[in-house]
């Protein structure tokens, strides 16, 4: 899924250019590179679709080589997880009705790929022998309230375990609760099933979805696909894949996943996840001269000298005709300032 905007990461990320299409570590990929070549370690490239909004396929083609039309598969709406997902599996299941699939986001930071390639191994051999919903729990360091979490069952000795419910986004103090029971994941979005099982589970909870897309089956991987969609997509309710299937079905199942993750939601994010210098300065891209300055994400154009003096725990970002100079503790406050910057100069400054 490559569709987000990815908002938190202005001014960097915006709607003509979001996260996923940037190289956000500096590792000479952008994410969504390096989600397709992670995938690829497992899937044939030929089965690896690219779900996005209708806007970036020109984006999306440039920066992977190779994609035949039915890979990129496009959204001419902003529609949360669900439709996305259903269209996907629609579309796999005419081709081939006892395929598996896997949904993962793409801006997602993998580490340990070998890790993350053999948990979603376990989940397929699953998925493959029986009627299971599955999802790759990441086990918490520390009490985040950022991310929502499933409860499995604390008496199930299996690899792959039966969820017991799953937990909104909590406050602090259930957070470590949490946390002190020791059957509680972090929800990384990050689903395995066959394309039999999640629609069954859609047709079952989301029949009026399931009906909308449904009746495009016959257009599906033909040339008359592109005219359905554009005329139905729309329609499609703005709902999650968590509310629209995952917390109501009862065949659910989550494996603690055995690597290590991050959303990159944030600047603070990918701050955790980038080397420091002896400061513990975060530079991406910048050649940097600092004084009195710890603790500071900085990114701007490459090989821009950035002086800093002063400054502890800032996020500097120098991107085109914008700089941010703001706190990381606010950084959950960046979505509000882009709003106030596109309502004050502009909406092509987001």
């Amino acid at each position: 899924m490559a569709g987000g905007v990815g908002s938190r990461f202005w001014p960097v990320s915006t709607q003509a250019l979001p996260k996923q299409f940037h190289d956000m570590l500096g590792t000479g990929k952008t994410l969504v590179q390096s989600t397709f070549d992670r995938l690829s370690g497992l899937i044939p490239k030929d089965n690896i679709y690219i779900l996005t909004n209708e806007r970036y396929d020109e984006l999306v083609r440039r920066q992977i080589e190779g994609l035949s039309k039915q890979q990129v598969v496009l959204e001419p709406a902003m529609r949360n997880t669900a439709p996305c997902i259903l269209y996907a599996a629609l579309k796999i299941q005419k081709q081939d009705p006892d395929a598996v699939m896997i949904v993962a986001p793409s801006d997602h930071w993998i580490e340990d790929e070998a890790a993350f390639l053999s948990d979603v191994e376990s989940s397929f051999q699953l998925a493959l022998k029986q009627d299971a919903l599955v999802t790759l729990g990441i086990r918490p360091t520390f009490p985040n309230t950022g991310y929502g979490y499933i409860e499995y069952d604390k008496s199930d000795t299996n690899k792959i375990k039966g969820v017991s419910q799953f937990r909104e986004k909590p406050d602090y103090k259930t957070a470590q609760h949490f946390l002190e029971q020791g059957n509680f994941l972090w929800n990384a979005g990050i689903f395995i099933w066959s394309v039999a099982s999640v629609i069954k589970a859609f047709k079952t909870f989301q029949p009026s979805l399931y009906t909308l897309f449904e009746e495009g089956i016959n257009t599906y991987n033909t040339d008359f696909e592109d005219d359905f969609i554009r005329e139905n997509y729309a329609k499609a309710d703005n709902i999650s894949v968590d509310y629209a299937i995952m917390e109501q079905s009862e065949n659910v199942y989550v494996l603690p996943a055995s690597f290590d993750w991050n959303d990159l939601g944030t600047w603070g994010s990918l701050y955790d996840k980038l080397e420091k210098d002896e400061s513990e300065n975060a530079v991406v891209n910048s050649r940097l001269l600092a004084h009195e300055a710890q603790g500071n994400m900085i990114r701007t154009a490459e090989g821009k000298i950035v002086v800093v003096d002063g400054l502890q725990d800032y996020i500097i970002v120098d991107q085109d005709e914008i700089l941010l100079i703001y706190p990381k503790e606010k950084e959950q406050e960046i979505k509000q300032v882009l709003n106030k910057v596109k309502s004050t100069f502009g909406e092509q400054y987001g």
